[in-house]
């Protein structure tokens, strides 16, 4: 439905060009404007109430409202609104900010460099690696492996190390040297009766064969997410990590751990790393870092590879890598006081918690649905597949979109929902949610979830 004239919907289809939107279609229907929002709740301005239950994008790690970083923001708005890094400047909010993440961090790192998403952090870090080879004098090692449906960030080198067609087509992507390796999806790319254990070391020796084949002179690091978001909470199979960073140690690959969804307690640890036993030589951070109230990222580096920075910029006289908003103080303010929340609130006992009645209450409620292919996650990210066909593992044909179908059943039941490739259907709600709030957002899934069975049985697209 058009929207109404001179409405803020008429107003949005007249100027804004959306990301990860169909334009012709956001031109026929308009948008959902949202008003204002509330702990794990959201309104548009109709009035209606919605549970976020994805954290907006992932991100929303505190809800919609904190009044705490409501006034750390306008606290240093006032005592020094911006400055910059460069050139040896510095600020207060920066350091301490620094601070905190390596004290925090799952292994040890030596030195923060700030931007302001996820998608320059990990842009960031292919600069870093390329950088550092050139200045210890392995020109010759800059390829990168990243993985089929993993998900980087959307720059130009960050979103060829996406592995999402939408990413890439009609982009003239991905860029050379990147290179992308089988998903770690058992439910999906396990052979007949092949265990986890099994499937993990198939994988691990994908890598060492491509490694090989490349040269182990010209590979220079692996990319991974410890759970695969936007490429539908893809869980990694047990002893996945320890088998590929066997074989990354043996050809001096560095890894790179993508913690931008899955850092600050969203797995049930405080880094996904430690989750899944990864040892990371960088690590980029973002999202709820500021608890999304401000952008801002982080990407912390090892001894060693700074050393080759360090070694980098002095031969030439400065690392000529930054952006202006590097450490902007203000976000780095909300970011600290984000910080300080979490251990307050204890996030990581929390998530283990809610996370565990979050896991159970899925399996219990839809496990065993007809159209419900698999049930996946741990701590406070999960994700459900719908199939056309749950014993023959067949996915509905894409056309069709039924995930998008069940979204906006979804919102019409009072909650937000992300629908992703396979018709995966994410959650991943603020880290504060309750028992009782999770409780209320399955109640909605669940009778968006019997509208859509009733409406693809009449259409014959199930096997219910």
């Amino acid at each position: 439905m058009t929207p109404p004239l001179n409405s803020l919907a008429a107003r949005d289809v007249a100027h804004l060009l959306h990301p990860y939107t169909d334009q012709v279609a956001h031109a026929e229907n308009g948008p959902v404007v949202i008003t204002r929002g509330q702990g794990v709740h959201v309104w548009d301005d109709a009035g209606r109430e919605y549970i976020e239950a994805v954290a907006g994008l992932w991100c929303a790690s505190l809800g919609f409202s904190n009044e705490r970083l409501a006034q750390a923001a306008e606290k240093q708005m006032r005592e020094l609104p911006f400055y910059h890094a460069f050139t040896s400047k510095s600020h207060a909010p920066a350091v301490e900010l620094a601070e905190m993440l390596i004290s925090r961090a799952p292994v040890p790192m030596s030195k923060v460099f700030f931007a302001n998403s996820g998608s320059e952090a990990n842009d960031t870090a292919i600069k870093m690696i390329w950088y550092r080879n050139n200045a210890i004098g392995k020109p010759a090692k800059k390829k990168i492996i990243s993985r089929l449906k993993a998900y980087h960030g959307v720059t130009i080198a960050s979103a060829s190390l996406t592995g999402l067609p939408a990413n890439h087509a009609l982009f003239d992507l991905p860029i050379a040297g990147i290179h992308h390796v089988s998903t770690p999806h058992h439910y999906h790319g396990a052979q007949e009766g092949e265990t986890e254990e099994a499937f993990a070391t198939r994988l691990a020796e994908e890598i060492d064969t491509l490694i090989r084949a490349e040269g182990p002179d010209t590979v220079a690091a692996m990319f991974a997410e410890p759970i695969m978001g936007a490429g539908g909470v893809i869980i990694p199979p047990a002893t996945y990590f320890e088998k590929v960073q066997a074989v990354l140690r043996q050809h001096d690959v560095l890894l790179v751990a993508d913690e931008v969804i899955c850092g600050f307690g969203r797995t049930g640890n405080y880094w996904g790393s430690q989750t899944f036993g990864m040892q990371p030589d960088i690590i980029t951070c973002a999202k709820a870092l500021s608890a999304a109230f401000l952008p801002i990222s982080a990407v912390m580096v090892n001894e060693e590879v700074f050393a080759g920075l360090s070694q980098g910029s002095h031969s030439i006289g400065t690392w000529g890598h930054g952006f202006t908003y590097s450490g902007h103080p203000v976000p780095a303010a909300v970011a600290i006081e984000t910080l300080k929340i979490y251990d307050e609130m204890n996030v990581v006992g929390h998530a283990q918690t809610v996370g565990a009645h979050l896991q159970a209450e899925l399996r219990r409620r839809f496990g065993q649905h007809p159209m419900v292919g698999e049930v996946r996650g741990v701590g406070l990210i999960a994700a459900m597949e719908l199939v056309a066909d749950r014993h023959a593992r067949r996915n509905f044909d894409p056309a069709r979109k039924v995930g998008a179908r069940m979204g906006k059943l979804a919102e019409a039941n009072g909650v937000i929902l992300r629908a992703m490739g396979n018709d995966t259907i994410a959650f991943s709600p603020p880290l504060i949610i309750t028992e009782a709030e999770v409780d209320t957002m399955l109640d909605r899934v669940g009778r968006a979830l019997d509208q859509l069975a009733v409406e693809l049985r009449r259409e014959n697209l199930a096997v219910v």
